[in-house]
Order: C-alpha cells, then sequence, then structure tokens
C-alpha cells in the first residue's frame, strides 16, 4: 500500500523528501569522526556517530553512503561503541535520491527523547588507491594516491564533524586544501603522518543530489608506501571431502597480480641482487609471500605453469582439538621463482591434505556430518576481485544444507564426476567478488550420508576388478589363431 500511494508521487517530490522517508525516526548527529586508515589495495575506515534522539521510541537509525563510496564498499559493519555485538544493518531496497545508498541501522534498545548514544560504523574500501606516478624504474620508490569525499553524508543535521587521515608511513607528497563554508579556521591541518579535515560545523541534512552537486567535495592524498599493492584478480577454492579417506583436500589456483607502479625499462638482476644484499628491496617488488595455513596438514604442494616450485619452506604443527582456543598454524614461506615487480602477473597452484576430524563433526540430533570449509586463505592487505568456491561432497549425499558467513552472489548445486563414481558427488558452488581480510570466515556445510553409499565405492572396485578377471578368464580360453596347428 505505501509503495503504490508513493508511485503516485511527483518525482521531483519523492527526491526531496527521501531523507525523511529514509530516517524513519527523527535524530540529530552532536558530532561524526571518521578516521581513515589509508592502505595499498585495502583501506580501513572508522565512523562514529554521536547522535541524539528528537523523539520517544527513536530505535532506527540511518546511515548515507555516496555513489563511489558504495562501489569501493566491500565490508560495512555497525556496533555500539564500547560494544561487540553487531547490529543489525539493513540497506534500503529503494535508492530514491539516485547517488546516495541508505542504510538502516537497529539500535539495542529504543531511545527517549534527549537519549544520546555512539554508533560506530566500519567498512572496508578496495581499490581507492592506485599508483603515483603509475610507473617507477627498480631504483624508484613507491607513491599512491587515495581519493574520497570530503564530507560524511547523513540524513540528520551534524552539529560538527571531522575526518582524520593517517598514513601507514610519515611522507605525505602532497594533499587537497579544499574551501568550506562551514568553518572559519583551517579546512585540514597536518600533524606527521596525519591529515585532519575539520572541524566543519552545523552541516545541515546532506543525503541528497542537490547537497552533494553543491556542497560536497573530492579529496586526494599523495603518499609514500613501502609495500607490494596485491591483488588476486581470480581464485577457484576446491574442497573435496573423502569419509573413506578421512581426508579434506583444499586447492586453490590463484592469479597473483602486483598492482603497484609498472617497471620502467627492463628488469636488472645485477640491481635485483644489489639491493638484496643492502637489504633495500624496491618497495614495488614482491620476493616472496607467508601464509598462515591450517594445523595437522599434510602433503603440501605448490606448482606453477612451469612446474613444481621447491624454494618454498613450510614450518607445520599438530592438529589443534575443535573447540579450542588455540591460534597454532603452519606456516608456509612461499617463495615464486622470480620476484614480481610491478604490473607483472603470476598464477600458481597450492594445496594440501588434512585429517578431515579436524573440521567435521557429527551431529546427533539431525543425523548429518557438519563440515566447515575456509572462504579463503587469508593474504594480509590483499584484495581478491573474484573468488570461486567449489566444495566437493561425498558420493550419496543427501538432504545438503550450506551456510556461509556472508551471502554469495552466486549459489549453484552440480555433480562432480571423478574416478571410481558412479553417479558422481554433488558439489556446491559459492561466487564471491572484493574479499578482504574481513571476509576470512567458514561455510558450514551439513547431509548425510547413507548407509547404502559407504558400499557404492567398494562395490564399484570389486565389481570392476572381477570384470577383469572373468575377461581375461575367458580371453584365455578363446583361441585366437587364423590356423589350428594339426
Amino acid at each position: 500500500m505505501l509503495a503504490h500511494w508513493r508511485s503516485g508521487l511527483p518525482l521531483f517530490l519523492l527526491t526531496t523528501l527521501a531523507p525523511f522517508f529514509a530516517a524513519g525516526h527523527s535524530f540529530e548527529n552532536t558530532a561524526i569522526v571518521r578516521t581513515v586508515e589509508l592502505g595499498g589495495s585495502v583501506v580501513h575506515v572508522t565512523t562514529t556517530y554521536a547522535v541524539k534522539a528528537l523523539e520517544d521510541g527513536a530505535s532506527v537509525y540511518t546511515i548515507a553512503l555516496g555513489e563511489k563510496e558504495k562501489e569501493s564498499t566491500s565490508w560495512l559493519a555497525a556496533k555500539i561503541k564500547g560494544q561487540s555485538v553487531k547490529l543489525h544493518v539493513e540497506q534500503h531496497s529503494l535508492n530514491l535520491d539516485g547517488g546516495v545508498y541508505l542504510y538502516d541501522v537497529n539500535l539495542p534498545a529504543p531511545l527517549k527523547t534527549g537519549g544520546t548514544t555512539n554508533i560506530v560504523v566500519e567498512t572496508v574500501q578496495t581499490h581507492v588507491t592506485y599508483p603515483y606516478p603509475e610507473e617507477a624504474s627498480q631504483k624508484d620508490g613507491q607513491s599512491l594516491k587515495y581519493e574520497s569525499d570530503l564530507l560524511v553524508l547523513s540524513p540528520y543535521d551534524t552539529a560538527v564533524q571531522r575526518t582524520k587521515i593517517r598514513s601507514p608511513f610519515p611522507q605525505i607528497h602532497s594533499y587537497t586544501e579544499p574551501e568550506v563554508e562551514y568553518t572559519q579556521d583551517a579546512a585540514v591541518t597536518k600533524s606527521g603522518a596525519t591529515l585532519t579535515y575539520g572541524p566543519y560545523k552545523n552541516i545541515p541534512a546532506s543525503s541528497s543530489n542537490q547537497f552533494a552537486a553543491e556542497k560536497q567535495q573530492r579529496i586526494f592524498v599523495h603518499f609514500s608506501y613501502e609495500h607490494p599493492i596485491l591483488e588476486i584478480t581470480k581464485l577457484e577454492r576446491a574442497a573435496e571431502i573423502s569419509h573413506w579417506g578421512a581426508n579434506l583436500n583444499i586447492q586453490d589456483n590463484i592469479n597473483l597480480l602486483n598492482a603497484g607502479p609498472k617497471l620502467k625499462g627492463h628488469f636488472s638482476r645485477l640491481e635485483h641482487q644489489s639491493q638484496s644484499f643492502f637489504q633495500r628491496p624496491a618497495p614495488h617488488m614482491l620476493p616472496g609471500l607467508t601464509l598462515h595455513l591450517p594445523a595437522g596438514i599434510r602433503d603440501v604442494y605448490y606448482y606453477d605453469l612451469v612446474g613444481n616450485v621447491s624454494t618454498s619452506k613450510l614450518r607445520t604443527t599438530s592438529s589443534v582439538p575443535k573447540g579450542s582456543q588455540s591460534n597454532q598454524y603452519s606456516v608456509l614461506e612461499l617463495k615464486p621463482r622470480y620476484p614480481i615487480m610491478g604490473g607483472w602477473n603470476y598464477s600458481f597452484t597450492l594445496g594440501w591434505d588434512s585429517p578431515l576430524a579436524d573440521s567435521a563433526g557429527w551431529d546427533k540430533e539431525s543425523g548429518k556430518w557438519i563440515v566447515g570449509i575456509p572462504v579463503m586463505t587469508l593474504i594480509p592487505g590483499t584484495v581478491v576481485d573474484e573468488e570461486e568456491l567449489k566444495i566437493i561432497l561425498p558420493e550419496g549425499a543427501t538432504d545438503i544444507e550450506f551456510h556461509p558467513p556472508f551471502p554469495a552472489l552466486l549459489n549453484r548445486l552440480s555433480t562432480h564426476i571423478t574416478y571410481l563414481d558412479t553417479t558422481g558427488r554433488p558439489a556446491i558452488t559459492l561466487a564471491y567478488k572484493n574479499l578482504t581480510d574481513k571476509h576470512a570466515g567458514i561455510v558450514y556445510v551439513a547431509y548425510k550420508v547413507p548407509l547404502s553409499a559407504h558400499f557404492k565405492k567398494p562395490v564399484v572396485v570389486a565389481t570392476a576388478l572381477l570384470g577383469v578377471f572373468a575377461l581375461a578368464f575367458v580371453w584365455k580360453r578363446v583361441d585366437t589363431r587364423i590356423q589350428k596347428q594339426k
């Protein structure tokens, strides 16, 4: 009924009233403080809203993201300051005002008139920095540019607002010095590796295209960055569950990209050896990776398009009991055949086996097996542009359920056929985009395996062997000679 009533309103009226429809209850922001932690492929943003209710029963607070901010945000979570429980956040299904996206945050308890609380919203942004300059020689350093909106959008009036941008390294080459009407002091101040935009005072409700067109500004920060910028353009993870072997095999096909400045000129092995000797490698060069793999793994393999790579080192630990709080893990020092310079790609395959008991459990009430499959192996500071996760269940598995830690863009159930299979194995495929360190969760899969399914493979093997023996027995007694001897 409400949607039908809205459809009858003129378009300009919908645009004008959009913030009031979205906001639900009436609030005002006594202060907004945003902190931006700059990085390579991934940038972490924390925004604290100090809010005050203007009416009784205020329980739904609305936050706003600009169009470019929404495109670059891969993860968003909200909580009350000082608490660890995440609040329920729901995006509006109808975007009435073009370039502004609204999210409702459900407070744990309604506020009375004049009641206050502090809401902390954490977001992770990807692909918001880029190399500048775009090319660099082996002797050059590495610098990045970060681009963002100046003002934090909100459907409520804001008394004071400031944004702090922190560089991981002290050298900031340049930054935008805007002209803002909401302050009489300096629009931006610099202290070491921190830029502070604001405080800006008495900002009206800003979640509208008109405000963005008239008041919003884009700012740039040019800063030094001394680590390689890594992206995984494509990740294909296959997890195969075997009850006969009591084994879980995980294999990753990884396309890795060094997204730093492209190498200017030719690669010099002499320059590389000189930098390695003096322990001053180029910041945009990737000599290797250190990965944390699960405890208790075995038969680890690592190869690329040429073949097996033997320059890596592995330190394993014993299996950790389920439910324990131990932080033990295996360490793999992965070293490619050659140093990966800016703009270079490196494709490789990494896999291992682990005891199924480390990841699986039996639920007596439902009569199902429950297995936990990691979404990905975390490489700190790296963004995964695309991932396809395929979970291969035992042959004959039924009543399949799966619970990912966050929704997938695509999920489907198919059949995977390999050697000694008859009807094939059920397989779950999940597709994701723009994954970061916040997405390193577990997909829980529940299924039943009938008793008959356990005997299917032995029957197939026995039948195949009996068939071979029968064929040999018959073949030995058949006379295949063209002419019989007299």
